[in-house]
């Protein structure tokens, strides 16, 4: 009855999706497609449940991040994770590892396979036997060097009209850019004049999901990663799905209705999955990604990264907290997917309505004064404005105008970090930034690409090497980090979905407290966001609460002192 109930709810989202252009034969057609791909998966797969709790961190890896003489990166990765890693974390989010013709990854050529060089399927089954994985399905665009453009240019399958393409009345004008290149590209194919949509470069065509057989292609590519040991999806680059004349071609209707559609089909699923949309956008465009609760599982807080290191670099916490105050908690099995650095850069959209036009030009200044390359998107009056700034976190916090020797870099590093892992939602840790890595200017220099520049790749030699050198910069900084992971690891205040609420301490300290579930735990985060000792009171009944950062202070004695850049976590239990 629940599945016949939930049928029906297929069918109206398909509806809601492709009327008037599908009749309701072609929209039940379609359904039943989509019911027998579910049925066949669930006869050949058991129930399986996906545990997601306080213990759930996540590692943001290439594939290829740490190499060395054997011929898998992935399996050298494994023995790295399994040495240094599997004790904190118990997610592993491997970016693209399928054939690509540019952009890291980004420009898949076949979402079927894994790149020789990188692996196989059988490595990321047998990681996913201890680990969840996390996988990229690169849903907007394909590579114009793979298989399915090829077919495209032919009118063969797989590929046959799968791409995007306007005529010359399409209206663009009010098109939302997150690049500065031209969209459209010329083409004269099937003896007509037709142009190509590219949003993100002239390598990655976009796919036509008018066209039902990309849906229909995408959800069995789901079905082949599931099976293949993936149960969370990263859908990239997800609010740009929909194009439609005259508008504004974001956040349409018919991308959320994807995105429910999809939450629908996992739901049926026997493996239980999780859908996190990556949308790089100001804050209310990001949280309806949402929906009532019917479509993204996770989402990112994109507004977290630019504001954590705003706060340090101006010892300002004055826009974090009106931030925080407002940002709802997530509903129960929904959840924020917390991350400072990534491989693309620290975006700058999501700013947007919280930093004013001077602070953000302040803000932008001090990221260029440490080293930071910036990328564009166009705007509708022809101009540019930054869209992310490209540079490692370990640059961005170094040094700052009242620290301009950078006497307090690894205090704000550390501090940033233990915010980032104790607020509310499930922390993400981009690989090189837990050893600290500083700006890859080599790599920059070669390639001209500003995001290379925080895209470095690990001999497996060297990076064993310098962690076990206590006293390497790479230790250290592992060490702290490591630190906050296994003691978040063991808090039930700590779950993704315990609440959260601010607390407003002035604009030198940014502080806030999770209850658990059970409401039996409170762990109030507390930091210090300047270069001078604070001494914030907190009221009497904190007192005998205890630091579990440092156990060592059994009672706080009615004074509370942070150092500079100091995170605390104080606990009643």
């Amino acid at each position: 009855m629940l599945f016949q109930k939930n049928q029906k709810k297929i069918s109206s989202i398909l509806r809601t999706i492709y009327k008037p252009s599908l009749n309701e034969r072609d929209i039940d057609h379609l359904k039943d497609e989509i019911i027998q791909i579910i049925k066949k998966f669930n006869q050949n797969n058991s129930k399986k449940k996906l545990s997601i709790s306080e213990k759930t961190s996540l590692v943001i890896s290439y594939g290829d991040n740490v190499n060395s003489n054997q011929k898998s990166s992935i399996q050298v990765f494994q023995n790295f994770f399994k040495k240094n890693l599997k004790n904190y974390f118990n997610a592993i989010h491997f970016l693209p590892f399928y054939p690509s013709s540019s952009d890291s990854g980004f420009a898949v050529k076949d979402h079927y396979k894994i790149e020789k060089r990188i692996g196989n399927w059988s490595d990321i089954k047998k990681i996913s036997k201890s680990s969840h994985v996390m996988a990229d399905i690169v849903i907007n665009h394909s590579s114009a060097r793979g298989l399915w453009f090829k077919n495209f240019l032919k009118k063969k399958r797989p590929g046959k009209d799968y791409f995007l393409t306007v005529n010359s009345k399409f209206n663009t004008s009010k098109v939302v850019r997150p690049r500065d290149h031209k969209l459209l590209k010329k083409i004269d194919i099937f003896r007509k004049s037709d142009y190509l949509w590219r949003t993100f470069s002239a390598d990655q065509i976009d796919l036509d999901f008018k066209n039902p057989s990309v849906l229909l292609r995408f959800i069995k590519i789901m079905v082949h990663l599931v099976s293949n040991g993936v149960t969370i999806f990263r859908l990239d680059a997800i609010a740009y799905l929909w194009k439609k004349n005259g508008t504004n071609c974001i956040n349409l209707k018919q991308t959320h209705e994807i995105v429910k559609l999809l939450r629908l089909f996992c739901n049926f699923l026997n493996v239980e999955t999780i859908i996190i949309t990556e949308t790089n956008l100001p804050e209310k465009e990001n949280l309806s990604y949402f929906g009532k609760n019917d479509e993204a599982n996770w989402i990112y807080n994109f507004s977290l990264p630019p504001l954590l290191i705003h706060a340090f670099l101006f010892e300002n916490s004055s826009y974090l907290n009106k931030w925080s105050k407002k940002l709802p908690n997530a509903k129960f099995q929904n959840s924020y997917l917390n991350f400072i650095a990534s491989h693309d850069g620290i975006g700058i959209r999501p700013t947007e309505g919280i930093l004013d036009k001077r602070s953000l030009n302040d803000f932008l200044k001090r990221l260029k004064k440490n080293g930071s390359k910036f990328s564009y998107r166009k705007v509708q009056n022809k101009s540019k404005k930054v869209y992310e700034a490209n540079i490692t976190v370990f640059n961005a916090l170094k040094k700052s105008d009242t620290d301009p020797s950078g006497k307090f870099f690894l205090e704000r590093y550390i501090a940033a970090h233990a915010i980032m892992i104790s607020f509310e939602g499930i922390p993400a840790v981009y690989f090189n930034s837990l050893f600290g890595k500083a700006n890859d200017e080599a790599k920059y220099v070669i390639t001209g690409n500003n995001r290379d520049i925080n895209r470095y790749k690990w001999s497996y030699e060297n990076i064993t090497k310098k962690l076990g050198d206590k006293t390497s910069k790479q230790s250290i900084f592992f060490q702290n980090l490591k630190k906050l992971l296994e003691i978040k690891r063991k808090q039930k205040a700590f779950h993704p979905n315990a609440k959260r609420l601010n607390i407003n301490l002035g604009s030198k300290l940014f502080c806030f407290k999770r209850i658990s579930l059970d409401k039996k735990q409170t762990i109030i985060s507390i930091t210090n966001c300047s270069s001078i000792d604070q001494y914030p009171k907190l009221g009497k009944k904190y007192d005998k609460w205890k630091n579990i950062i440092d156990p060592k202070i059994k009672s706080l004695n009615k004074s509370l002192k942070l150092k500079p850049f100091e995170t605390m976590w104080l606990s009643n239990i």
